[in-house]
């Protein structure tokens, strides 16, 4: 399984739309993606323009390839992509251990 991790910054004072944007964005489009096993974001507390998503891929080729080339990426930009003050930061990463 592989991490997405997205830094995403936004435009100051607007995280209650971008809350309910992403949200909608990760449940009507990302959900239903080739690939796709779930997410996670967070919204910063010191940093409230701040959030981490991380989505979890089957394969690195379902986010790069199946994804980011298809109508579905167009889709979620056009949700999420307003909001943001600069492009979001993402990488990729495996797991190496975990703790539950």
């Amino acid at each position: 399984m592989i991490l997405e991790l997205a830094d995403i910054r936004i435009q100051a004072g607007k995280q209650a739309e971008f809350d309910q944007a992403i949200l909608k964005g990760l449940n009507e489009v990302i959900a239903h993606a080739k690939g796709y096993r779930g997410f996670k974001v967070n919204k910063g507390i010191e940093s409230p323009e701040r959030y981490v998503l991380m989505i979890f891929w089957d394969t690195l080729e379902n986010h790069t390839i199946d994804f980011r080339q298809s109508e579905a990426f167009t889709a979620w930009r056009a949700i999420v992509g307003p909001y943001f003050a600069v492009p979001p930061v993402v990488e990729h990463f495996d797991l190496l251990g975990k703790s539950v």
